[in-house]
């Protein structure tokens, strides 16, 4: 059994929602300008071209050396899967899954009922650090 099976998979007979084990982190990561260059969808051409940001490589693949989940979800459309795909293994970066289509225009509000961490990429990738910030609840 993998490190990041699914707890519910030991639970037998219920239907409830797959739970990560508490040390396996999900994480979505979107591609780019944030671990490459930043590539509009209008401009296709460069995305097989595009230089990977220092230290993204690494991490990432450290935390899927870890056991944690990295999925890719990114703005790009399904129009360019292929060119993604061939570009995240000729680079190196190991993951688990790739989503298209993340809407555009960034100030992201997520709603889910498990628990979501945010973090901005602000130009460096590096280990991931506490800190206690102001958040919207719901009331």
């Amino acid at each position: 059994m993998s490190k990041h099976t699914l707890i519910n998979k030991k639970i037998k007979g219920q239907n409830i929602s797959p739970i990560l084990p508490e040390d396996v982190k999900n994480y979505l990561i979107d591609i780019d300008g944030t671990i490459c260059d930043d590539i509009p969808n209008e401009e296709p051409d460069r995305m097989s071209t595009a230089k990977v940001f220092d230290e993204a490589l690494e991490v990432l693949n450290k935390w899927y050396d870890e056991g944690h989940i990295i999925t890719f979800f990114t703005s790009r459309v399904e129009d360019h899967r292929v060119v993604t795909e061939k570009w995240l293994k000729k680079n190196g970066f190991k993951y688990h899954g790739l989503v298209m289509g993340k809407p555009r225009g960034g100030n992201y509000h997520w709603i889910d009922n498990h628990m979501v961490r945010a973090t901005r990429y602000d130009g460096k990738f590096t280990e991931l650090v506490e800190k206690n910030v102001k958040i919207q609840v719901f009331e």
